[in-house]
């Protein structure tokens, strides 16, 4: 492995990161990130024992060594196959920018681009029923500056159906908090958007202005830990987390519920739906770039499903019990008969 080939990979590695996905793509931090930690994975795998990262080339990188990565995420490190795709969508994101960028390696990117992605099984998406969210509500101790924090934080999340990231990241001007009141939003792809507020929220995040000594005119960051830092979106996981867990033992049915910070985004789209919004509204609403990822909402959502039910009359019914199939001479004529 030889310095040429080296300084090849350190170049294209530091442009692909530090320039085209920021810059050209324009992603966010966030997934910039993401794709550093996947690739810096794949490096310190392909570089063995050793350990010495320094040594690897794009020569090593090829289609057999990223499979044989990608099989250890699951055997070694006990990662799930989604994980394992998110790992594969970094590196084909690379090697579709390599072969771009390098036609002298576009051979060796195809190959590797043709590496499959791995089936995963689609799992059903929770989300809070109205009355399981007015639990989660009730539960909290609103006579503390943290409850009140912890209150507002989920009213606002519900109402709005925001990100957490886009969440933790709002300055105080960011609001209109005079009617009517509403917030900005920075979302995926530096996308902005305007959603609209309940009053009742307004008011919160007037109070939580006032408790904070907030200036609406100033910009500084809303939500904060109980030091006063910053809160961030793994601050925010814990805090809805803490919340659902003690909302649960009043209400059973959050028990066999898998909830996460992204559940209450579910949960307000499903809410919207309930309540007659169309799919292109909602999915303006929560700043998705595509129809179909909002569509998904009518295929999980209960009500609908619980009220088309009630519209269709039973097949079965009580009637008289058939006889077994042995009272009848012929079997054929039984089993055309069921």
């Amino acid at each position: 492995m030889n310095s040429d080939n080296q300084l090849g990979l350190a170049t294209v590695l530091r442009s692909f990161l530090a320039d085209y996905l920021p810059h050209q793509k324009e992603y966010s931090s966030n997934t910039v990130w993401s794709y550093r930690d996947s690739l810096k994975l794949l490096l310190r795998f392909v570089a063995g024992k050793s350990g010495r990262v320094s040594r690897v080339s794009l020569a090593d990188l090829n289609a057999t060594s990223i499979t044989a990565f990608l099989n250890s995420l699951e055997s070694k490190r006990g990662n799930g196959a989604a994980t394992r795709n998110v790992r594969l969508s970094a590196i084909h994101s690379f090697f579709e920018y390599l072969g771009h960028q390098y036609p002298e390696h576009l051979e060796q990117s195809l190959r590797i681009l043709s590496v499959p992605f791995k089936r995963t099984v689609r799992r059903t998406i929770d989300y809070l029923e109205a009355d399981e969210f007015r639990a989660v509500l009730g539960q909290i101790d609103r006579s503390r500056p943290a409850g009140r924090r912890d209150y507002l934080l989920l009213a606002f999340m519900f109402n709005t159906g925001a990100r957490v990231q886009e969440v933790v990241s709002l300055k105080t001007t960011d609001f209109r908090l005079v009617a009517p009141p509403t917030v900005k939003f920075l979302g995926k792809g530096h996308k902005e958007r305007i959603c609209p507020l309940w009053p009742e929220t307004a008011q919160l995040l007037k109070q939580h202005f006032h408790d904070c000594g907030f200036d609406e005119h100033e910009p500084q960051l809303v939500f904060r830990n109980q030091r006063g830092a910053p809160l961030t979106r793994f601050g925010a996981r814990l805090i809805l987390k803490r919340q659902f867990q003690r909302a649960a033992q009043v209400q059973p049915t959050l028990q066999r519920k898998r909830l996460h910070p992204h559940s209450l985004r579910h949960s307000t789209a499903i809410y919207l739906l309930q309540a007659g919004i169309d799919l292109s509204t909602i999915a303006h609403y929560l700043g998705h770039t595509s129809l179909n990822t909002t569509h998904r909402y009518t295929t999980i959502n209960l009500e609908a499903k619980r009220a088309a039910l009630a519209k269709a009359k039973p097949i079965a019914t009580k009637s008289a019990k058939q006889s077994g199939w042995h009272a009848d001479e012929d079997l054929l004529q039984w089993l055309e008969s069921l």
